[in-house]
């Protein structure tokens, strides 16, 4: 996927990018709503290992993606197919210097659209943790629709439960913020 709006861009993720993922997978900061405070502790290899297999082999339908702004890294997305109508979606913004800007809404517009024209898929679905009030934000805004709320659902790396968001978007129900 090659995906420009402005000076956003969207791109595969390339073994090139295993240094940038590692820093930011390795961050607790970044990985915390994902249920890593302290991080994955994974090494440039082992990412580099899973990008490659990404695009060849074992993992080759989980799509992942870099998110540049202004040719600066700020963050990774994914998608995954369940099925032939339906994908998965992920997203982060690494760089906290760029969140609460609007990024989100407009990067997750453009990775949309192409979902929805180009992948065909009519139906998208995402979770979040409870607490990510700022992105449970975002999604409603673009038109995603609460399905449920799965409460105390898993541990932490910390052993601490953590409850999560399961969210869909329809074609029609999708608002473009581009």
């Amino acid at each position: 996927m090659l995906k420009q709006y402005e000076e956003l861009l969207i791109r595969d993720a390339a073994p090139d990018d295993a240094e940038q993922l590692c820093l930011w997978w390795n961050d607790g900061a970044v990985m915390a709503h994902a249920g890593f405070p302290n991080g994955l502790g994974i090494t440039v290899e082992e990412v580099r290992k899973k990008l490659e297999e990404n695009s060849t082999g074992h993992g080759a339908n989980n799509f992942r993606h870099m998110i540049l702004y202004a040719n600066k890294p700020v963050g990774e997305m994914n998608y995954l197919p369940l099925d032939a109508d339906t994908c998965e979606i992920g997203i982060k913004l690494c760089d906290a210097s760029m969140q609460n800007r609007g990024l989100g809404k407009k990067v997750l517009s453009l990775f949309i659209c192409a979902l929805f024209e180009e992948g065909g898929y009519r139906r998208i679905v995402l979770d979040t943790n409870l607490q990510n009030l700022r992105a449970q934000h975002v999604y409603e805004q673009l038109g995603f629709r609460k399905l449920r709320v799965n409460e105390n659902a898993w541990k932490d790396q910390l052993g601490r439960w953590q409850s999560s968001v399961d969210y869909e978007l329809t074609k029609d129900a999708f608002v473009s913020y581009l």
